[in-house]
């Protein structure tokens, strides 16, 4: 793979073929065997002293785990640290006053981080409080703009790209490699809280992108914003189509595989009662063994963690269909190919 030097914010950071490469990449270091465990560290892989720095301002277990494992198994050094808890905490926003009781600014701490790395990694979820300001993605952005190293997004206010490609190769390993046309449903689902749309709309774009037939179903009130379908649309090859439904059987009948996650409407940004009453009059939206049967004898996928019998029913999430766990196991692949494509291997 040609090494890279720019970030990896969305899917649109790998345009054309690049996407193409960096799934085969995952495909390959999975078959591949595993390194024995090191007496030291780091160890003499192809990114053999790299170093990570993984800034989480939100909780993390898979994509922690694969990114630190990742970075480990190439023989690179990850750090990860916690603003507020483990690190100073910090202030996000420009031109502001700190004498609150934020001790570093995000844009200084950027700065420093950046000297002492040769990538940064940051996971940081949506207000919910304006939609247009969640798109316009003012945390990731600003990271971005202030660090001289390549910047991965591990999840932001509206996209998720390392699960985008996680979903991706198991899409891939179940229906084959040309997902050209091969139907897919992503459901709405019922939550006892409002979600961010990062995972949604990061699997729209990743679905969209191979061209698949992908289902959009929800219920009134949650559909997912017209400007994200339509970019989905516009970089969709020849042979996919994307189609909004308002009943889910309809969008699940004749499915290969059924994406269902719950997310908040922006509505209710400013009513969270309202939304949290919205959201029950559509508790009858869980996905079931009865509902996964409608498809074309498909899988269930889901980034993890789920609300069992509330998102997924159990017999669901603990039958012969479920690839949740595969789908999760493959995070570790896609980080690796993701470093190696943004750092390069060294022959």
């Amino acid at each position: 793979m040609t090494p890279m030097t720019h970030h990896f914010l969305s899917l649109a950071d790998l345009p054309g073929v690049q996407l193409g490469l960096v799934l085969a990449k995952a495909a390959e270091l999975k078959k591949g065997p595993r390194m024995p465990a090191p007496s030291g560290f780091p160890i003499a892989g192809p990114l053999h002293g790299r170093r990570i720095a993984l800034v989480f301002f939100n909780p993390s277990l898979r994509t922690r785990l694969s990114m630190e494992f990742a970075a480990h198994m190439l023989g690179a050094q990850a750090v990860a640290l916690s603003p507020g808890a483990d690190s100073w905490k910090l202030e996000t926003r420009r031109g502001v006053v700190m004498d609150g009781d934020a001790q570093e600014h995000l844009v200084d701490a950027i700065r420093v981080i950046a000297e002492m790395s040769d990538a940064v990694a940051v996971r940081t979820f949506a207000g919910l409080r304006d939609v247009e300001e969640d798109r316009a993605e003012p945390i990731l952005r600003a990271v971005a703009a202030e660090s001289k190293v390549p910047v991965i997004n591990m999840e932001s206010a509206f996209d998720h790209p390392l699960q985008a490609l996680a979903d991706l190769l198991t899409l891939r390993e179940e229906l084959g490699r040309d997902l050209t046309g091969v139907p897919v449903t992503l459901t709405w689902a019922p939550h006892p809280k409002a979600l961010p749309m990062a995972v949604p709309a990061a699997f729209l774009r990743g679905a969209s992108r191979m061209g698949m037939d992908v289902r959009v179903a929800a219920p009134p009130g949650f559909e997912l914003p017209a400007a994200l379908l339509d970019e989905a649309r516009a970089a969709m090859p020849q042979g996919g189509r994307i189609r909004t439904f308002e009943n889910q059987a309809d969008a699940l009948r004749g499915s290969r595989a059924v994406y269902a996650k719950a997310w908040g409407s922006p509505l209710f940004y400013a009513d969270a009662e309202a939304g949290l009453a919205a959201r029950k009059r559509h508790s009858d939206w869980t996905t079931t063994e009865q509902k996964l049967a409608l498809g074309d004898r498909a899988i269930f996928l889901h980034c993890l963690p789920v609300r069992r019998n509330v998102v997924v029913t159990d017999e669901v999430l603990d039958g012969p269909r479920c690839r949740v766990y595969q789908e999760a196991g493959n995070r570790l692949h896609t980080a690796a190919a993701v470093l190696l494509h943004l750092l390069g291997e060294r022959k």
